[in-house]
Order: structure tokens, then C-alpha cells, then sequence
């Protein structure tokens, strides 16, 4: 009698910890539209839209940006927390004078948190929204 007991509190913690994990990963996903070319990670993204999604449990996680389900980049960013959600998704991008634009940041809207790849700047500017 304990066996089924011990059993059946097994498989509901083994259910609870699954749709945990579940929960956690859709929320690791995100939408990135482009409305003009930019570099990440050394490949040049076209103007368009994105799927956004990243793995880590910490400040440092790594991000895949893609279109479809090809995978076009992967890259290190840090999630930070923002005073106040933006009400849209926003690409920031730097404007480099000598060479393309890059990525340097999204934003998503709704959301407290933004995710800033390589290092922040001042003169971040942001380079494109979606719905």
C-alpha cells in the first residue's frame, strides 16, 4: 500500500516538474523583426522577420535567432531587467560608420526584460518594431 502511495506522489511530482519545464521554455521565445540589414555574430541578417530564443537560467544566456526552423545565428547575450516594459518589440541596433550595422539589443513588448548582446552603449538606437 505505501508502494502505490510513494508511486503515485512520484508520478505527479514527475508531472508538475514537466509542465514546469514546459512553461519555462515558451517563455524563452520571441519575436524580431528587422526593418533594415544588420550583422550578428559575423552573419549579416536581411531585413524581415525573426524568431527569437534563448537558453540559460542566469544573466548570461545564449540566444538563436531564426527564420522557419534554421537556425541563422547563435550568440552570447545578458537578460536585463528594464524600469518599465516597452509596449512593443524593438531591434537595437548600433550604426557603425566604418562597417554594417549590428545588433545590439531586443526588446520585447510587454516584457520587463530585454536582452543587450555585446556591450551596451549609450548610442543604441532602436532600429525596428513589430506588431
Amino acid at each position: 500500500m505505501k508502494f502505490a502511495t510513494v508511486s503515485k506522489s512520484l508520478v505527479m511530482g514527475l508531472a508538475l516538474l514537466l509542465a514546469s519545464s514546459a512553461f519555462a521554455s515558451t517563455s524563452n521565445k520571441g519575436n524580431l523583426q528587422l526593418s533594415s540589414a544588420v550583422t550578428v555574430n559575423g552573419t549579416q541578417l536581411k531585413p524581415g522577420d525573426y524568431k527569437v530564443q534563448w537558453e540559460g537560467s542566469g544573466p548570461n544566456v545564449e540566444v538563436s535567432i531564426m527564420q522557419g526552423k534554421n537556425v541563422l545565428a547563435k550568440l552570447p547575450a545578458h537578460v536585463v531587467e528594464l524600469p518599465s516594459p516597452p509596449s512593443n518589440d524593438a531591434a537595437v541596433v548600433r550604426h557603425n560608420e566604418s562597417g554594417p550595422n549590428t545588433l545590439s539589443g531586443i526588446r520585447f513588448g510587454g516584457k520587463k526584460f530585454s536582452l543587450e548582446i555585446g556591450e551596451a552603449s549609450d548610442n543604441m538606437q532602436p532600429g525596428g518594431s513589430s506588431k
